[in-house]
């Protein structure tokens, strides 16, 4: 076939589909007249003049621009549902790594029934607003467990200092929640240092952590939870796994409230 017979009829049915988009839209009047218009023209040459087409095309988008934001709209929703969809794959193969990893610090309920995980950095500000909404949520509904997963993403310190947290976490579970609250709310920056000096006020033996600092499994555990996170879209924090949803942002306790319920609905 003749390359220019099969540009022009290509771009007739592109601008053909586009202007019906338009039609359908709110623009009924101009779509018909730019339709009909190149109609005509394919009809009476199928060697179309492909520039013509597209002058056609973009006088008829200059005309309607709302046609392109809503063109975005749908491939952004498409492309949500799509993760959705992939999402559901990866929590349901790999519900024990999210929920009930050994590295991974529990406060709330251990035994509740619905889990909430949230994806944290100790450098982020936004971890340290959203953890009144954690201490919140825990406090009115006895029958939550709220998983803290390590989640540096931050630069070296928000590692060392994640290094730190799960190194305590190993030695002194029953102290974690106290360590992460208080690290997580010191002001400045969160460093290996800064852990460190939190972990011995509560009482952790300082060679003994600078020893479980060096178990291979927590940087083993950490690289699992970056495949993780890349496998769920999570390229921020904080990011929440609540049932089977993927949560993303510090959208703020009544947002995530409403995520746990419809969790619980869906025992």
């Amino acid at each position: 076939m003749n390359k220019g017979i099969l540009l022009g009829t290509t771009g007739v049915a592109v601008a053909l589909a586009m202007l019906g988009f338009g039609f359908v839209t709110g623009s009924p009047q101009a779509a018909k007249a730019d339709a009909a218009q190149i109609a005509q023209a394919a009809s009476a040459d199928t060697k179309i003049d492909r520039a013509e087409v597209e002058g056609i095309i973009r006088d008829y988008l200059l005309k309607n621009p709302e046609v392109l934001l809503e063109a975005q709209e749908a491939l952004e929703a498409k492309q949500k549902e799509a993760q959705q969809v992939a999402s559901l794959s990866v929590i349901k193969n790999a519900k024990d790594q999210i929920f009930s990893s050994t590295f991974d610090g529990v406060v709330g309920n251990p035994n509740g029934k619905v889990t909430i995980v949230e994806f944290y950095d100790y450098n982020c500000g936004y971890c340290k607003r959203a953890m009144e909404d954690m201490q919140a949520l825990t406090t009115a509904d006895p029958d939550l467990r709220f998983v803290l997963k390590e989640f540096p993403i931050l630069g070296p310190d928000s590692q060392k200092a994640s290094v730190v947290s799960m190194a305590f976490h190993l030695m002194m579970p029953e102290k974690y929640g106290e360590f992460h609250n208080a690290l997580l709310g010191a002001q400045g920056r969160a460093t290996e240092t800064a852990a460190i000096k939190v972990a011995l006020s509560l009482g952790a033996d300082e060679a003994t952590l600078r020893e479980k600092m060096k178990d291979p499994s927590i940087a083993e555990a950490l690289s699992k939870t970056y495949d993780l996170a890349n496998k769920l879209a999570i390229t921020g924090t904080p990011s929440y796994v609540v049932g089977n949803e993927v949560v993303f942002g510090a959208l703020g306790q009544e947002v995530l409230a409403e995520k746990i319920e419809a969790a619980k609905a869906a025992l």
